[in-house]
């Protein structure tokens, strides 16, 4: 673990670095430009201007202007409400929500559907942390990130297998205005797990032409406590993460670099952790010996944008991922360790024929590697390579209307290599390789016959590739305690769905409406047997087909920009044709709030809010599956903006399931070892900003 101690080492250094320079800022801010209440309202005006542009379509425009059902989730307006992860963030959402393993492992989880069957995009690109495990988070925070944009519903045209599901797109925040340095350092605590979340940015733009930015992230939390006020063992977890993005800009040709790189570690439970861990004092995050996950991601990528002419625009993204996975299970060694190393392009030509037709061409291209390094191994090293072709046109008949079609064409081709401890005389796997060929298509219209009223409806289908685990997995899977045995005859996952939403903007009202009906063929699933291991139940990758349906409502009031009122509800079902439903299937949720902004002169503006989240008991679960009860939490915070001069202050501090509520969610993991969701945490946070001239110099002259 030599090169952990030093990434954490240089992680420090650089966090210290980075509070001197933030407190010489301060001392450096040049009084006679503008002040930063104005900037801010400046750049404030820009961002309302852009807001509903989306970028997880073909191309950047209204999301009234395309037929995909998409969200876009705002960063920085959620990040005040108390949450640990980005995955927790984004579960304010209706249609989101999460499959977690305590407050610092969770996947994000869309209308039923994670891991491979949900594509996360960084940059343009996939991100791939080996999402076949349950028992392992997403990996990234929100650390540099302005917005998510959720695309709810297939869209394996663009972005090939994975896509089944749905897409979220990571989009990261803006450069910074020109000629101009934007600081600041955000400080998060939370009163549960006695930790918290350091992060300190900076972003700097000369004259335009080129762009850098600089972030530090620090996470450390201990073991959290649930609704009973009972320790939750070995719940703790620490992470370390920088961020480095240059950009530059020469006539028709725009290009960002990005470097990204984190350490996490986190503590995992079973059912006999006391078996393997001495209860430590309460305050404790000590993870160097107890039982861990330890990841630790590099992530390298490059953006490029050429505006040929008029006409044609062309997009090239490309990028390498290092993705480092292991386990500390009870020994004080690592026992598994595997190394996932992507390489990957994407490639769009947009041509516009006229005012009223498009075509977008893009090619995608993706090669990995999976290697283990460890004692104990649960699949074997292989090699993957993908491709995906496709076309796509949009049809403008007149300003309300649109039409969208795509058709794509892919392959996958994986090979499973000769690895001791996985493939042996005595398992049932043995190394082999094939070639999995794929295609898609999607349409769709968006129409808009007034201003308050906009109606979307689209037909779509997706694939999905057996991933390796379902494809070659025949070993113990100690973070979830079962023995898994994949099956290398596995056939293409596929589904078609319909998707609609309707959305009514009439004054101060609100409404979205976006229902969702789905069927797959071969659908895959992890069935248990009637063989065990060693005491160890046996669980083997079994396909066959399934249904699922439901949808979102949303209506919110706003009044005079100081009342804020919502009510938005979820609810889904998921059965394979055999009539059980499918597992881990999120309950119907109603989420309400309301928001009331106190402005008195002289003084900060105040912002006081209040919500309840209520979650149905599931109609059903899987064979022998444990079910959650019904439960409500409520959540009340406050914040307010304050403008200076010099800073600028963003303080808020809210409280969540401040009854301190017994209870499990139906996707917590923790339901099978009969341990509860974390209690009452009250969450304070601050974030300083500030903004000065970049070039004075250049600035005077002018």
């Amino acid at each position: 673990m030599k090169k952990s101690r030093y990434l954490i080492s240089g992680l420090l250094f650089l966090s210290i670095v980075a509070k001197a320079q933030t407190d010489s800022i301060g001392r450096v801010i040049d009084r006679q430009e503008k002040s930063i209440q104005n900037i801010l309202k400046d750049e404030h005006r820009m961002q309302h201007q852009i807001k509903d542009v989306i970028i997880s379509a073909y191309q950047e425009e209204s999301a009234k202007h395309t037929a995909l059902s998409i969200e876009t989730i705002s960063i920085d307006s959620l990040a005040r409400t108390g949450t640990f992860t980005l995955t927790d963030l984004m579960a304010k959402t209706a249609g989101i929500t999460k499959l977690s393993t305590g407050v610092g492992i969770a996947k994000p989880v869309l209308r039923g559907l994670y891991g491979n069957r949900l594509l996360i995009l960084m940059n343009g690109l996939k991100f791939d942390n080996q999402q076949w495990q349950d028992e392992h988070g997403l990996g990234l925070s929100e650390m540099g990130l302005s917005k998510v944009e959720v695309v709810k519903g297939p869209m394996s045209v663009l972005y090939g297998s994975e896509a089944l599901g749905g897409v979220l797109n990571l989009i990261e925040e803006n450069k910074a205005p020109i000629n101009r340095r934007l600081t600041d350092f955000t400080d998060k605590m939370n009163t549960n797990t006695f930790g918290g979340s350091v992060d300190y940015g900076t972003r700097i733009n000369h004259r335009g032409k080129n762009w850098s930015r600089f972030r530090l992230h620090i996470d450390n939390h201990a073991d959290y406590s649930d609704g009973r006020n009972s320790r939750v063992l070995n719940s703790r977890f620490d992470g370390y993460a920088l961020k480095y993005s240059y950009g530059f800009q020469k006539e028709k040709w725009t290009s960002e670099w990005h470097w990204a790189s984190s350490f996490n570690r986190f503590g995992f439970i079973f059912n006999d952790i006391y078996s393997f861990v001495v209860e430590d004092p309460r305050q404790s995050r000590r993870l160097s010996y107890n039982p861990a996950h330890l990841v630790i991601l590099n992530m390298f990528s490059n953006v490029n944008h050429w505006k040929i002419n008029s006409k044609n625009q062309f997009n090239f993204n490309w990028g390498v991922q290092s993705n480092e996975r292991m386990e500390r299970e009870g020994s004080g060694a690592i026992s598994l360790n595997m190394h996932l190393l992507t390489a990957q392009y994407l490639a769009k030509w947009e041509h516009r024929l006229n005012l009223k037709h498009s075509l977008i061409l893009t090619h995608y291209n993706q090669m990995q590697s999976n290697v283990n390094y460890g004692a104990r191994k649960i699949i074997p090293d292989a090699r993957m390579q993908e491709a995906n072709f496709s076309l796509y046109w949009e049809y403008n008949p007149k300003e309300e209307l649109v039409f969208e079609s795509g058709i794509s064409y892919g392959e996958k081709y994986i090979q499973s290599l000769l690895t001791v401890a996985v493939n042996d005389a005595k398992k049932e796997i043995k190394p082999f390789k094939g070639v999995h060929p794929f295609y898609s298509f999607f349409s769709g219209v968006s129409y808009n016959p007034t201003e308050w009223l906009n109606m979307k409806l689209n037909i779509a289908n997706g694939i999905r590739v057996p991933n390796l685990a379902e494809l070659s997995s025949n070993g113990l899977h100690e973070g979830i305690f079962i023995y898994e045995l994949g099956n290398p005859n596995l056939k293409n996952e596929n589904s078609i769905g319909l998707n609609g939403s309707i959305g009514v903007d009439v004054k101060q009202w609100n409404v979205q409406i976006t229902p969702f009906y789905t069927l797959y063929k071969n659908y895959i699933y992890l069935a248990p047997t009637n063989q065990t291991w060693y005491g160890f139940k046996r669980y083997a990758y079994e396909q066959q087909d399934a249904m699922q349906m439901g949808g979102e409502f949303l209506i919110s009031y706003k009044q005079d920009n100081q009342w804020e009122a919502h009510l938005q509800y979820a609810g889904m079902q998921s059965k394979t044709a055999d009539g059980n439903y499918t597992p881990f299937i999120p309950a119907q949720k109603f989420s309400s709030g309301v928001q009331y902004s106190v402005k008195i002169a002289y003084l900060p503006a105040f912002v006081i809010s209040t919500s309840v989240d209520h979650c149905l008991a599931p109609q059903g679960g899987y064979v022998n599956e444990i079910l959650a009860k019904q439960y409500t939490l409520w959540n009340a915070g406050m914040s307010f903006v304050w403008n200076t001069p010099r800073v600028n202050y963003d303080i808020s501090l809210n409280g969540n399931n401040l009854l301190n509520t017994v209870y499990f969610d139906n996707l917590s993991r923790f339901k099978d070892y009969g341990i509860y969701e974390i209690g009452r945490n009250i969450a304070l946070r601050v974030k300083l900003s500030w903004n000065q001239v970049s070039e004075k110099k250049h600035v005077d002259k002018k």
